[in-house]
């Protein structure tokens, strides 16, 4: 309440011709103490009247003792009431911040009131951060908040990041609300994300016969008009449609106009992008259905995602194959595809994470061999997996010694030249990974220590690359040193305050990925300690040699081939560029025209003829 002086002192202004009176109205609530917001100087208290000079002085956030006249301060100030977010933060923030602890839901309430029942999440943090919360306590915060004003029934949470929370005067059971937000849905995508949260709440909720059909004749309904379009949010809705008529059994069986089977047959062409969008949990479901959907073709359909499946999805194959009794043709698969070195490196690893369990006869010098190849098709590709499962030889004590303890000598030793001349590790890593060589055949002592050193010092002295490819090397390395390790350190401190290193998942990937960051940087300084640029300029062509183009002839099929032999760091596939250092480089350099060498091929070897060898004179 203003003082009748106050009032009075208003009155004169307005007499004075100082101030209208719906001005004055809105003056007469920004007294002394109250609380006011600027649209661009923001939050602020009004500290002083100084009606006589007219004006009042307000503090805001940053900047205090602000003057202004009457009638500019009553057109562009909105009064905050005292029970405003704002306000008690103002007042009390410890209060608020109990009250965030204690009752978020509460919080939410009274912010939501505060905006005429409508908030982002952005417009919440600015209202809470760096007064309440810090960002990242914030947003753990939020999302944890999130969960009980869904469970409440008062709230609209949107599914759409930077969709407005809703405030609702009636309560709606969650469940009734997510099967709205199916029905308003105009994506697939958003159609399954609602139905299957609503499923997870109806496991539990007993709903009439006749609504569960109307709804599983809704969800068929939507399965079929997004069926050509969106194949992977079809099959799920057609898996919705089914969990529903599980939830009665007077809806079984139901009436399909559209089925699993029938979807996947007509997308036999998608299984690789349907699966990639699935989530693992949909996984074997959809799975089950391959035998209906491809008949005795369904063992060939699987085969073919083999070749892009990650290993939740290979497990399940594997499964499917177990659980179709056929679990003798899925070894038989797994042996040719380690045998035509096919194998992806996703597979592979799957193989050597269950090989107590499922396939002790593979683990053997073979399938190292076959990581190799993996490793180096996926280093070509920049595949990321492929760095997964490197760290994994790694993180695994007991891979490499499982692999070849029963290996013969021989067999050891070409295991030992392929680690040496693999471009896949750097010094230190092919250093370790020999070290375990060493302890299952410490018979290679020699060969690792003696000869094998002088070859690695001799690669050090001059890794031999392109100036294009080493240029590349160093912004690499810059990238890494000036923003991915910086900012894993800054992850690592974020993670750090969220506490119980023990059970912080935040901090252990955090702490993971500073180990990986790390040693990609040793890596990188020790390759580009050692790097000699060069432009391929005149290469003595009478051999095949580091800077030449060498065309083939394939002796069984006759079909002709050319390569060129380039840096290190100069692999390109599509081009027909080969490294090297790479397996089918080492095959070929110091060969003349007329000779027949044997090269690595993803099914087997190739014998193939040198027929011509040429300066490379292409442009990197």
């Amino acid at each position: 309440m203003i003082s009748s002086t106050m009032t009075e002192e208003l009155t004169q202004c307005i007499d004075a011709g100082k101030i209208t009176a719906t001005a004055a109205e809105k003056i007469s609530k920004l007294s002394p103490g109250a609380y006011c917001m600027h649209r661009s100087w923001g939050f602020g208290r009004i500290a002083e009247w100084r009606l006589l000079t007219d004006q009042i002085t307000i503090d805001f956030t940053g900047k205090k003792n602000h003057p202004m006249q009457l009638q500019y301060a009553a057109e562009t100030l909105n009064f905050i009431p005292p029970n405003h977010i704002l306000a008690l933060i103002a007042t009390d923030a410890a209060a608020v911040r109990e009250k965030a602890k204690k009752d978020p839901v509460a919080l939410i309430r009274s912010i939501l009131m505060d905006h005429e029942g409508a908030a982002t999440a952005d417009e919440i943090s600015k209202l809470l951060v760096p007064s309440i919360f810090d960002m990242a306590g914030f947003k753990k915060w939020f999302d944890a908040t999130k969960k009980k004003l869904k469970a409440d029934g008062h709230f609209v949470v949107p599914a759409k990041k930077g969709a407005p929370l809703e405030l609702q005067e009636e309560k709606v059971e969650p469940y009734r609300r997510l099967l709205e937000q199916f029905r308003s849905a105009r994506h697939p995508k958003e159609q399954v994300t609602a139905l299957d949260a609503a499923l997870k709440l109806l496991q539990s909720i007993p709903l009439e016969l006749e609504e569960l059909r109307m709804l599983a004749q809704e969800v068929q309904g939507a399965a079929e008009r997004g069926g050509r379009i969106h194949a992977t949010k079809a099959i799920e809705l057609v898996l919705a449609r089914d969990e529903i008529a599980k939830l009665n059994e007077a809806l079984m069986p139901l009436e399909e106009q559209v089925s699993l089977a029938s979807l996947l047959a007509t997308s036999s062409k998608k299984l690789a992008e349907i699966f990639a969008e699935l989530p693992s949990s949909k996984y074997r479901r959809v799975l089950e259905a391959f035998p209906s959907a491809f008949s005795d073709r369904w063992q060939e359909s699987t085969q073919q995602l083999l070749r892009y499946a990650e290993p939740r999805l290979i497990n399940e194959i594997f499964n499917l194959f177990e659980n179709q009794e056929q679990h003798e043709a899925f070894k038989a698969l797994a042996a040719r595809a380690i045998q035509e070195r096919s194998a992806t490196s996703d597979f592979l690893k799957w193989i050597c994470s269950e090989r107590t369990n499922i396939f002790p006869e593979f683990i053997n010098h073979e399938l190292f061999a076959a990581i190799l190849s993996a490793l180096e098709r996926d280093m070509h590709a920049e595949a990321k997996r492929g760095a997964r499962f490197r760290e994994s030889l790694f993180e695994d004590r007991e891979l490499i010694a499982d692999l070849l303890k029963n290996a013969d000598i021989d067999d050891a030793r070409n295991t030992v030249r392929k680690i040496m001349i693999s471009p896949v590790f750097g010094d230190l890593d092919r250093r370790s990974i020999l070290a375990r060589v060493l302890k299952v055949h410490p018979d290679l002592q020699s060969m690792i220590t003696g000869d094998q050193d002088k070859e690695i010092s001799s690669r050090e002295e001059s890794l031999v690359v392109s100036w294009a490819s080493l240029e590349r090397r160093k912004k690499e390395h810059e990238n890494l040193v000036t923003k991915l390790i910086p900012q894993n350190t800054r992850d690592i401190a974020v993670a750090r305050s969220y506490g119980d290193l023990r059970e912080n998942v935040e901090f252990k990937s955090a702490k993971e990925q500073q180990s990986v960051l790390l040693r990609q940087k040793s890596e990188l300084e020790q390759m580009l300690n050692h790097a000699r640029g060069t432009n391929f300029e005149n290469p003595d062509a009478s051999v095949v040699s580091i800077g030449t183009v060498v065309s083939l002839k394939d002796q069984a099929s006759k079909e002709k081939e050319s390569f060129s032999i380039l840096g290190a760091w100069d692999g390109a596939p599509e081009k027909h560029w080969v490294s090297y250092q790479a397996a089918i480089g080492q095959a070929l350099l110091g060969h003349k025209v007329g000779d027949i060498v044997t090269l690595p091929a993803e099914k087997g070897n190739r014998s193939m003829k040198i027929e011509k060898i040429m300066p490379f004179t292409d442009k990197m």
